[in-house]
């Protein structure tokens, strides 16, 4: 785990962007990369965010070399699940948690076990997570649900001798998996000096004001923490950078990961500003579905269960992939 890797999203995002001349678009924003986060204050929050038209590189690097991208395949569509990890147990404790590496408690795999079940019958092919260990449970949890029955591999890029030892020999094998790609830069906003405590108790110390200001505004962040807005530049990034060719590449994507770097997503997706992502809400273990096709997002809400017809009715894809799931399992009871 890279955890403590996450803590320089503080100190220099730029370093971490391809190129130093990158910007990014968002709630009316633009994002010099070449900027570190404590060197100058962004203008995030001054106007609705407009939609602008996206380009994207055909050449796309595989994750490893145990599995292939294939990513030079074309779709006119693709899908996206974004899902919450289940509650922590600090989540249980009710301290801040943030970029602190805590497993899920026995709820919170149970939550991870519903949401497979909710996606179980929409395609996936390639997952990304957060570098801490709550997410990932998350991912492999709710892929273990899957009717497709693959394998949730994390990849290990870390070092060469990670991609070395974790490399899988057999072809067979490998189309019977699926990548999982840890990042930390979509790990929870780092709280600061809050890590660690009860929040209830840190209210009654600072005053409830203070806490709510650091919990709930934009662009005021805890003690030596991240703001919104700081994890934001960071997930909205990393999402621009690598998952968005993905889908663009008609690739089939789960994000598991926090709340905080999934509401900077969605705010990204959505187009919402600065004002309304403050009061968005995310439920732990509940899937969030959309369909990205012809360079647009399009929210489809959260599955029901995977006999629920609804969800499958938005794409001729999807209700042709289930209907392919459907016969595979006539075949095999046969």
């Amino acid at each position: 785990m890279a955890t403590a890797t996450s803590h320089q999203s503080v100190v220099s995002f730029a370093s971490l962007r391809s190129s130093p001349s990158s910007t990014i678009s968002q709630c009316g924003f633009k994002i010099d990369s070449s900027l570190s986060f404590t060197s100058k204050k962004t203008n995030f929050c001054k106007i609705k965010a407009m939609a602008s038209s996206v380009s994207y590189d055909n050449t796309l690097l595989s994750p490893s070399k145990t599995i292939p991208d294939n990513s030079q395949k074309k779709s006119n569509e693709a899908a996206l699940i974004l899902i919450r990890h289940g509650e922590s147990l600090w989540n249980e404790k009710n301290l801040f948690t943030g970029c602190v590496d805590v497993p899920l408690t026995e709820k919170g795999v149970e939550e991870a076990i519903e949401a497979g079940k909710r996606i179980s019958n929409i395609p996936v092919d390639v997952i990304f997570t957060s570098s801490l260990i709550r997410a990932q449970m998350t991912a492999m949890l709710a892929m273990i649900q899957h009717r497709r029955k693959k394998v949730p591999i994390i990849l290990h890029d870390e070092s060469e001798q990670a991609k070395t030892w974790s490399q899988v020999f057999s072809d067979e094998t490998k189309n019977q998996s699926i990548p999982v790609i840890p990042a930390w830069q979509l790990n929870e906003r780092m709280y600061g000096e809050l890590q660690g405590l009860n929040k209830q108790e840190t209210a009654e110390r600072y005053g409830k004001e203070q806490v709510h200001e650091w919990r709930r505004s934009y662009d005021i962040p805890p003690p030596k923490g991240e703001s919104l807005e700081m994890c934001a530049e960071r997930a909205v990034a990393y999402f621009q950078d690598n998952i968005e060719p993905k889908l663009a590449a008609g690739k089939n994507v789960m994000i598991a990961a926090h709340g905080n770097s999934l509401r900077s997503i969605i705010m990204y997706l959505d187009k919402l500003t600065c004002q309304e992502v403050i009061s968005l809400e995310l439920s732990t273990g509940i899937p969030l579905l959309y369909i990205f096709k012809e360079g647009k997002f399009m929210k489809r809400g959260s599955p029901v269960g995977p006999t629920e017809a609804g969800v499958y009715a938005y794409t001729k894809r999807l209700a042709q992939y289930r209907q392919k799931l459907e016969d595979d399992s006539e075949v095999l009871c046969a």
